[in-house]
């Protein structure tokens, strides 16, 4: 069995495509690693289960068709429509050639509360933002607004998992802007 703590998300299903079981699927991960076959993980029921992909393509920038074995038509791949995919970690490190810990999701992150080493509390994290060269953390400051941190070695210190604190430390000309 694959426990929750094993798994990392990286996409998710948003519909059936044609009657043979395809699927239309957001990942976040190069279609190597699914070809590679690595399995795609959903939550079943509260059960992490992993489907073997029998193949996949492009079909956007960050959309594709994937055929899971052992699902062959339309009502089957339905039941895993906006559904989250997972993988587990160990198999993503491995693929990236990477630490593990490294590896970071916005359900890892969301919540986690924020604190500079020469400012103090910042807020909490209320996201990510992939969509530049470099992971930005999104916190959220207690009096409104966002403050975007990038999610860089240099910047961002211990996690403490007891107290769900980050500790970071951030150039003051930063946390201005």
């Amino acid at each position: 069995m694959i426990a929750k703590e094993e798994i990392i998300a990286i996409g998710k299903f948003q519909k059936t495509h044609g009657l043979q079981g395809e699927l239309n699927a957001v990942l976040e991960v190069d279609e190597d690693y699914v070809d590679d076959g690595h399995p795609l993980i959903v939550e079943v029921e509260g059960i992490p289960v992993p489907f073997y992909p029998e193949s996949i393509r492009l079909k956007g920038a960050t959309t594709f068709l994937v055929k899971l074995q052992g699902i062959d038509t339309q009502e089957e791949a339905q039941k895993l429509v906006n559904h989250q995919i997972y993988a587990r970690r160990s198999d993503l490190a491995e693929f990236f050639d990477t630490d593990p810990e490294e590896l970071v999701s916005e359900g890892d992150m969301k919540g986690v509360e924020v604190v500079d080493t020469e400012a103090g509390p910042l807020g909490k994290v209320s996201g990510l933002d992939t969509s530049t060269a470099n992971t930005l953390l999104i916190v959220e400051k207690p009096e409104g607004g966002e403050l975007y941190i990038p999610y860089v070695d240099e910047f961002i210190g211990d996690y403490d998992p007891e107290t769900n604190v980050l500790t970071v430390t951030v150039p003051q000309g930063l946390l201005e802007i």
